[in-house]
């Protein structure tokens, strides 16, 4: 708690190769009052994972799918119905946030406090397209061509070799000589510019006052289309530096070049010099262990959720905002829906 303020920290989980490094940082925090690990998965072994770790870690609470449903990032906007409390900071970190620094969550709950005119506020994150065009727009990086501040660019998104380099990089010449604090740069607002919502802060009480609906693609939805109509920006404190392992578009090249292990062997390192994090660690390893010995009995257990399904139908596809916009209007056009004025096209209500 700071300053009267709860303060929740939440996952949509999730995959244990991830959040072993997760973990740790977060049950380690005296300011977090709870640990939501949002169970939005159906991986058995990994929810085996989360069960176990909330028996050992009081702060940890799960919390499952509402509706009973898990159906990959078309699931996960029902959980912020349950971030709604008054008087309580929300802190949403991806399953894949694999470092941060020491004092990054005070340090943002704290700006979360200090700018309220915010809607939603991040750290800096390394690997994401919009923190890494402000590296280069500060010139904390030097790119070969300039790249724009796109949220799925075709190289600061999408592309699993530059995600290796900008890996490395961090690896090699921020944390091992511990010279990332080199790259603060300040604060920066944004406006109806989408960005990659990896690290998130919001007040319960803002979330409550639409009941925490979020509805579509979370993403698009919190950092684009509700800041405008409410008329207000988000923000991105540059002061603050986590980094996020990647994208699905990069993962398989970052797997190959074993870079999850690498901030792995870095992270065991580090927390072997501080007795109560190394015992954290170990308490998250063993779990680690635990659920590989325990394989077959855990698959063997029953399904927590029913079977992944997709909606159909015009109402179903405009809400979950699953289809590329030229089928949008195909599908309107037979309904009757669809009208062309000037070569625009607008949906009818």
């Amino acid at each position: 708690m700071i300053e009267n303020y709860k303060i929740v920290c939440n996952t949509a989980a999730g995959r244990r190769r991830y959040m072993q490094y997760l973990i740790p940082f977060i049950v380690s925090n005296d300011i977090i009052d709870r640990y939501d690990i949002w169970i939005n998965t159906t991986n058995k072994q990994d929810i085996a994972f989360f069960e176990i770790l909330s028996k050992k870690f009081s702060k940890i609470q799960l919390v499952y799918q509402p509706e009973g449903i898990v159906n990959g990032n078309a699931s996960i906007n029902a959980f912020y119905r349950q971030c709604v409390e008054d008087e309580t900071i929300y802190f949403k970190l991806d399953d894949d946030i694999i470092w941060m620094e020491s004092d990054a969550i005070e340090k943002m709950v704290r700006f979360r406090i200090d700018n309220p005119e915010y809607f939603i506020v991040s750290p800096l994150v390394i690997n994401n397209a919009l923190c890494t065009y402000i590296l280069q727009n500060k010139n904390k990086i030097q790119l070969s061509e300039y790249c724009g501040a796109r949220a799925n660019d075709d190289v600061l998104w999408k592309s699993g070799d530059f995600a290796v380099q900008l890996h490395n990089w961090f690896l090699t010449t921020q944390l091992s000589k511990k010279q990332y604090k080199n790259l603060h740069c300040g604060i920066h607002p944004i406006a109806i510019n989408r960005f990659s919502i990896n690290a998130i802060l919001w007040f319960g009480k803002e979330m409550k006052k639409f009941s925490g609906n979020v509805p579509g693609n979370d993403e698009e939805w919190l950092s684009v289309i509700k800041p405008t109509e409410l008329r207000t920006v988000n923000c991105i404190n540059g002061d603050v530096i986590v980094s996020h392992f990647a994208f699905y578009t990069q993962r398989e090249i970052l797997d190959r070049e074993n870079i999850l292990e690498r901030y792995g062997k870095y992270l065991h390192k580090e927390w072997e010099k501080d007795s109560f994090m190394h015992t954290i660690d170990e308490t998250v390893q063993d779990t680690m262990n635990e659920v590989e010995k325990s394989k077959e009995m855990i698959l063997a257990k029953s399904d927590i959720y029913s079977t992944p399904y997709r909606k159909t139908g015009l109402k179903n596809i405009l809400a979950n905002w699953k289809v590329p916009l030229f089928k949008l209007y195909t599908l309107s056009q037979i309904k009757n829906g669809l009208l062309q004025k000037h070569g625009v096209y607008i949906i009818n209500k």
